[in-house]
């Protein structure tokens, strides 16, 4: 249970750092452009999100073929997660909404989750290390 507890908070931790920089400091201007995006954001509703997510995200690793195995495993894994959250962040938001500019609007989401989603999977290894091959799962989601 600890580990999963860690690889929520890991998930927490790492999306609120990359997504806080990046919506607040690195890539203001950017969001600022944005006609949609709230001046006050939620934030519970936000760390709500997150929490959701990791659980998902732990419980996902957790039954996987990637459970484990290396930190790069883990971060492999990440970034299959990340795919799925970032696909549609960069390319549907952008289809959707008056974005500022299209390709600016795919890199900036685009590059940022893949930091995002990188770091994830550093704290996700972490938070799982030392699981030895008697504790993966018997079972694999494929």
């Amino acid at each position: 249970m600890k580990k999963h507890i860690f690889s929520v908070a890991g998930y927490v931790v790492g999306t609120f750092i990359t997504q806080a920089l990046s919506h607040f400091m690195v890539f203001a201007k950017h969001y600022a452009a944005v006609s949609y995006i709230k001046a006050e954001p939620v934030f519970l509703l936000g760390i709500a999100a997150m929490l959701v997510q990791g659980v998902i995200l732990s419980y996902a690793f957790a039954s996987s073929r990637f459970y484990g195995q290396s930190l790069i495993r883990a971060i492999c894994f990440t970034w299959l997660f990340g795919a799925v959250l970032v696909s549609y962040e960069s390319l549907a938001e952008a289809s959707k909404y008056a974005v500022p500019n299209i390709p600016s609007w795919i890199a900036v989401e685009a590059g940022v989750g893949l930091v995002q989603f990188t770091l994830i999977g550093l704290f996700l290894g972490l938070a799982h290390r030392g699981q030895d091959n008697a504790q993966q799962p018997t079972k694999s989601l494929t």
